[in-house]
C-alpha cells in the first residue's frame, strides 16, 4: 500500500517596521538544509514536528517536537532535518541590544544568555507558540510589543529557574500601581499609549508591568484599553453615531480596525449591533 504524500513545504515570515527589533519565521514540512552559520540576533527556535539535528561547536543533539533552542548572537550553529526527513519549526530573532534593554529595566534580571542551550520544556515551547500566535495575528503593534517584552522576560525567568513554571503572587504595592494604571487607561482610552510610557507612569519595568497587569486583570494593558474602547463604542452606536465617527472618536487607525476589534469582543459587526440596539 502506498504511503500518503507529505504535505508541501511552506514558510512564512513576520516583521513589522514599527517593531524593528524582532522578526519571526514559521516553516512547515521543510527539508532544507543549511551550512553552519551565525545570526546577528539572539535566536530562539522551537520544533513543532519531525526531528532535527542541532550542531553548535563540538556539541550535537537530535531535537524532537517541543524542543526549544536558544542561540546567542554570532554563535556558529546549524539545525537541519534528519537524513531524508522533514520537520516543522518556528524561529524567532531578537536584536540583542533590545533584549538587554528589556532585562536591564528589571534589576533582578542579570544572568547571561550564554552559552547556547537546548531546552526540553513544555512551558517554554508554549511561550514560543503563544508569542507567534500574537505576532502572526492582526493585533495592533502595541499589543505585539507587549507580547515580545513578556516573552523575553518569561524566557529569561525560565532559563534562570531551569524552566520550572512558578506563579508568584503580585505584591500589594504592585497591585496598587496596576489599579492606578487601570484608572489612567479609563481616562485616556482613546489615546495611543506606548508600553514604555505606561511603565514610566506606574514605576515598573515593561516586563513587570505586563506580567503584573496580566495577573491582576487577565489581559495586557493594550487589550484592556481595547476593551474599554469597545465598551464606549457600544454606547455611541446605541446613540446612533456613524461608524466612521465612532472609530475616529475611539482612536482606531481606521474603520476596518474598529470593526475587527468590535467583532472579536461582541461577536457581531458594529453595524449589526447598532441595528439590533
Amino acid at each position: 500500500m502506498s504511503r500518503p504524500a507529505a504535505a508541501p513545504a511552506a514558510s512564512c515570515w513576520w516583521a513589522d517596521p514599527a517593531l524593528p527589533f524582532a522578526e519571526s519565521r514559521r516553516a512547515t514540512q521543510s527539508s532544507a538544509s543549511y551550512l553552519p552559520h551565525t545570526h546577528a540576533t539572539l535566536s530562539v527556535g522551537a520544533v513543532d514536528s519531525g526531528a532535527s539535528r542541532f550542531a553548535c561547536g563540538e556539541d550535537t543533539a537530535v531535537l524532537g517536537p517541543g524542543a526549544v533552542v536558544v542561540i546567542p548572537a554570532h554563535q556558529v550553529h546549524a539545525c537541519n532535518p534528519v537524513p531524508d526527513g522533514r520537520w516543522s519549526y518556528q524561529m524567532l530573532h531578537f536584536d540583542p541590544a533590545w533584549v538587554a534593554g528589556v532585562l536591564e529595566e528589571d534589576s533582578a534580571a542579570g544572568a547571561a544568555w550564554l552559552p547556547a542551550r537546548v531546552m526540553a520544556s513544555a512551558h517554554v515551547y508554549r511561550l514560543v507558540c503563544a508569542l507567534n500566535r500574537t505576532l502572526f495575528s492582526p493585533a495592533d503593534s502595541v499589543e505585539k510589543e507587549a507580547a515580545l517584552v513578556a516573552f523575553v522576560g518569561d524566557l529569561h525567568a525560565a532559563i534562570d529557574t531551569g524552566a520550572v513554571t512558578r506563579t508568584l503572587p503580585v505584591p500589594a504595592a504592585v497591585s496598587a500601581r496596576v489599579a492606578k494604571l487601570c484608572k489612567l487607561l479609563r481616562e485616556r482610552h482613546a489615546e495611543r499609549l506606548p508600553l514604555a510610557e505606561l511603565a514610566r507612569a506606574c514605576g515598573l519595568s515593561r516586563y513587570h508591568l505586563v506580567r503584573a497587569f496580566r495577573a491582576e486583570t487577565g489581559m495586557t494593558p493594550h487589550a484592556y484599553q481595547l476593551d474599554l474602547r469597545i465598551q464606549h463604542g457600544r454606547r455611541l452606536l446605541r446613540q446612533g453615531a456613524a461608524l466612521a465617527e465612532v472609530a475616529l472618536a475611539l482612536g482606531f487607525a481606521d474603520q476596518s480596525h474598529f470593526q475587527r476589534a468590535f467583532k472579536q469582543r461582541v461577536a457581531m459587526t458594529p453595524r449589526r449591533y447598532q441595528r439590533a440596539a
